[in-house]
């Protein structure tokens, strides 16, 4: 079947309805939701019962980093700073040096059982160098696995903020495939020049989109996602244009603004988190239409040979020699090494080979596709039973509430106080958001005469105004006290 313009939003649309459905049911059998969607993409495809004919690298490469940006963002904006700087050293190492590790020891493996060059061999290990936000975060997330310590943020920061290492490598390694004359010293150069102007784009870009998303006033709250939409792909492609590292940007820039008050907050979590299970989604029904299923089998063998070397030796070496200076005990340190997951972003970087046209292209695809095929089934299905005989997993009692309802921990309840708001009060006439209430206090309410007016971070606070607010305790309220300054409680 060719898609057209006639069929493309009902195929589309039965797809991810058919995805959405089994994967609801998948994990009652341990199968991770993302291998069913690839399936469910292969079937379709033309070697499938679907008989869609889809053989475009460049529309899934553009459909690929769209969605990672949604997938990256997301993962970005979930992230606790609190949570995360404990372990920012580890998670940064194994998120760099981890991964050039891997990549160089895989492609030392690849070289000396393939016929592949030095440099294709290494262009290889570069590109599934990296574990996979979208598997790691929705298995983890989904499967609600509770960890030790802070092992899950070590898992979620490096799985977040490994692809833009995993795809300079792929960059600076396929333009040793195409131009072998090319110096090592620019390639090194490129690295830095990606990695530190992507860097400083994400954090200012962070910073500007903060004071945007709170000084405009857009007049309906639907319009705040849109916006923010709008403000990840500008980040993004206006970092690569300056030549640095948009997937490092839009992590860095989430990451902030994910930590920051925001006006309608809440609204665009919820959104960016429906958004990255559609892009997941539609990320890997298009990889799964890409794939032809019959050219995979040739490389079975040889697929998971590297596969198989990769998940139990170049994977723990990345890992052990990028934690041999931290101090963590040894089966911590396994776990991490078995949570390598690999997904779709392998799949993507493995298109650019594919639109480059070098010899060995499609050969690489097939091996890429299946490594992560192989990847998600073994280790994505065993990390539940893995993190319980490495006894990292805490006890089902005193399991944690999923990190999508921390939120909803974070409202105080032990105590609540109404405050009025005198004219000289230093609240008059600012919104909440610009007042940065404490964490431990929340306004549930306010009385405004006769109304009751429902508190959000645009709202602007009047005179006479009554605030009834969620405390944590004492202390709560005396840091209310002094950011009100004079005021009178009843």
């Amino acid at each position: 079947m060719i898609l057209t313009i006639e069929n493309i939003l009902l195929i589309g649309s039965l797809l991810l309805f058919i995805s959405i459905v089994v994967g609801k049911t998948s994990y009652k059998f341990g199968v991770p939701t993302l291998i069913l969607f690839l399936a469910i993409g292969m079937l379709a495809g033309s070697d499938g019962i679907g008989g869609i004919r889809f053989d475009d690298p460049k529309i899934a490469q553009f459909i690929g980093i769209v969605s990672l940006n949604f997938i990256l963002f997301s993962g970005g904006l979930d992230t606790n700073f609190k949570a995360v700087k404990p372990i920012l050293k580890e998670g940064l190492i194994l998120s760099t040096l981890g991964v050039l590790l891997t990549a160089v020891s895989l492609g030392t493996f690849v070289w000396f059982v393939t016929d592949f060059t030095i440099f294709e061999s290494m262009l290889l290990g570069s590109i599934v160098s990296s574990t996979d936000a979208a598997a790691v975060f929705s298995i983890l997330r989904s499967k609600n696995i509770a960890l030790k310590n802070n092992l899950r943020p070590t898992l979620e920061l490096e799985s977040g903020s490994n692809d833009p290492m995993a795809y300079v490598l792929t960059l600076a390694f396929l333009t040793l495939v195409i131009n072998q004359n090319e110096s090592i010293l620019s390639i090194v150069l490129m690295f830095f020049q990606q990695m530190i102007l992507g860097g400083i784009a994400g954090f200012a870009f962070g910073k500007l989109s903060k004071i945007i998303i709170n000084k405009i006033k857009l007049g309906f709250e639907g319009l705040y996602p849109v916006l923010v939409i709008a403000l990840m792909f500008i980040t993004f492609s206006a970092t690569n244009v300056v030549g640095g590292n948009g997937f490092l940007a839009i992590y860095i820039c989430a990451v902030y603004l994910g930590n920051q008050d925001l006006i309608h907050k809440s609204t665009i979590l919820k959104m960016f988190d429906g958004m990255a299970w559609l892009m997941q989604i539609v990320l890997f029904l298009t990889l799964g239409l890409l794939v032809f299923p019959s050219q995979i089998i040739p490389y079975m063998g040889i697929g998971l040979l590297i596969s198989i070397f990769l998940i139990v030796v170049a994977r723990p070496i990345g890992v052990f020699i990028s934690l041999m200076f931290f101090k963590m005990k040894l089966r911590r340190r396994f776990y991490i090494s078995w949570v390598g997951l690999r997904g779709a972003v392998p799949i993507v970087f493995a298109t650019y080979p594919l639109l480059a046209g070098i010899e060995k292209a499609n050969m690489i695809f097939n091996i890429v596709f299946f490594i992560s095929v192989t990847s998600i089934l073994i280790q994505g299905t065993t990390l539940s039973i893995f993190s319980k005989w490495l006894k990292v997993a805490l006890p089902d009692k005193i399991k944690p509430i999923a990190e999508n309802d921390r939120y909803i921990l974070d409202l105080p309840k032990s105590a609540m106080k109404e405050i009025i708001i005198p004219p000289h009060s230093y609240a008059v006439n600012k919104r909440i958001i610009d007042l940065h209430f404490p964490k431990s206090a929340f306004i549930s309410m306010i009385k405004r005469g006769d109304q009751f007016v429902r508190p959000g971070g645009a709202t602007v606070i009047e005179e006479n105004d009554i605030l009834v607010v969620l405390l944590d305790n004492d202390e709560s309220l005396n840091e209310v006290n002094e950011l009100l300054e004079k005021k009178t409680l009843i």
